[in-house]
């Protein structure tokens, strides 16, 4: 049995490294990026603040105001994806659906900031939706059961010799007592 499992996992070992080696280098690039999206500026544009901590600014002028950025490309509301407000910092966030951020004043709705955020893009990357909901399925979620098995066939590789070490010793010690 011993021999058996050994040589399994060896197999198993090696053949799932392979198969999961282009998608394991994408979820772990795209992750190291994540982990740092707040620090480097590329990946998401940091959080500027307004000049009031409660709302003072209707829709309609933060609409007007978004109009005014070429770069967002909003006409409007169906050309934004995500209104992220934060009225601790006076600001809100307003996404395009082109992935565009504009960061506007809660006071009066000036632009802030305006620059393109990949943090989204980079997460459907990260979990394969990107790709679409098959490979999200059938891909991602596979690779990830093939990286469990990875890491508890390493953990057994990396047991085997302290365990083999072990029982050679009790082998040892068992014929030199049966020698005295």
């Amino acid at each position: 049995m011993y021999k058996f499992l050994n040589k399994w996992t060896r197999k198993l070992h090696r053949w799932g490294a392979i198969l999961t080696c282009v998608p394991l280098l994408l979820v772990i690039l795209t992750g190291l990026m994540l982990q740092v999206k707040k620090q480097v500026p590329w990946v998401q544009p940091p959080t500027l603040k307004g000049s009031v901590k409660e709302p003072a600014v209707d829709w309609s002028r933060l609409l007007t105001s978004c109009q005014q950025d070429p770069n967002a490309g909003i006409k409007s509301w169906a050309e934004i994806s995500r209104l992220d407000v934060q009225p601790a910092k006076g600001v809100v966030k307003v996404q395009a659906a082109n992935h565009w951020e504009l960061q506007l004043d809660l006071a009066d709705g000036r632009i802030l900031s305006s620059a393109y955020r990949r943090s989204d893009w980079i997460e459907q990357l990260h979990d394969g939706s990107f790709f679409g909901d098959w490979a999200k399925l059938w891909l991602f979620f596979p690779n990830g059961l093939v990286l469990l098995g990875l890491w508890l066939t390493g953990a057994y590789l990396w047991y085997l010799p302290f365990y083999a070490k072990r029982k050679k010793k009790k082998t040892t010690v068992k014929a030199v007592t049966e020698d005295a």
